[in-house]
């Protein structure tokens, strides 16, 4: 079976090369970059499964860096920066990283995460051999095959961890969902206090239904417990 690549970039050496010794005792291929530009010209020259960026990097921050990814791949982003306020975690996600650490971190937790990105990525992208029905409510329309939705004829642009938060509420409308149960289900990993990271994608999955000027609490803020589909 092929190995996985995974491409870390960081000036930090120390923490690019622990970090690659972990990684490869799980027998994953390392790929390391020492600047944001270097990371970006190996992602357009050989095959990355999964990349860990710094953020605060030469040449090109990491920002920048996942910005021309988004445009040309899909493979799984966790941000791994110094910076640790609550700002640059959304700002993180919200451009596209799938998940987000601080340094310090810890080892095996960083490890743990991989495993389940790649995991989770693998399996979506996986050949169907089964359709699976589209999900209705009124103009919106949840397609699973194709990882599309569509409100009144307008595709939205989902994220992928956004469209597999809408179609696990809305396979189950009314159904309360707490925060924890999100993160397990979609990031298909133990739940590491990273209830901030759920919020998050909420909030941006919400801000691109609000097209729906007729309807625009399709997720609703059940309080104290969590979130349902309100379709």
């Amino acid at each position: 079976m092929k190995r996985l690549s995974i491409l870390i970039a960081d000036d930090e050496k120390e923490i690019a090369d622990l970090i690659s010794i972990l990684l490869e005792k799980e027998g994953y291929h390392v790929i390391t970059a020492s600047d944001g530009q270097e990371a970006l010209d190996v992602t357009e020259t050989q095959n990355v499964d999964l990349l860990i960026l710094d953020i605060m990097m030469p040449k090109m921050d990491g920002y920048e860096v996942i910005r021309h990814i988004r445009e040309r791949h899909n493979m799984p982003v966790i941000f791994l920066s110094a910076k640790t306020s609550d700002f640059d975690k959304v700002h993180g996600l919200v451009i596209g990283a799938d998940d987000y650490m601080t340094k310090p971190f810890i080892p095996m937790e960083l490890v743990a995460r991989v495993n389940a990105q790649l995991r989770r990525f693998t399996k979506l992208n996986q050949p169907k051999t089964d359709h699976k029905t589209n999900l209705e409510f009124g103009g919106l329309v949840i397609s699973p095959d194709q990882r599309t939705v569509n409100l009144y004829g307008e595709n939205i642009e989902l994220t992928p961890k956004e469209f597999d938060i809408l179609h696990l509420l809305a396979s189950h409308p009314k159904k309360v969902y707490s925060v924890e149960n999100i993160f397990q289900h979609v990031w298909d990993q133990a739940y590491f206090e990273s209830g901030n990271t759920v919020m998050v994608h909420i909030r941006t999955l919400r801000k691109k239904l609000e097209k729906d000027t007729r309807k625009n609490t399709w997720i609703k803020t059940v309080w104290g417990v969590g979130y349902a589909f309100n379709g």
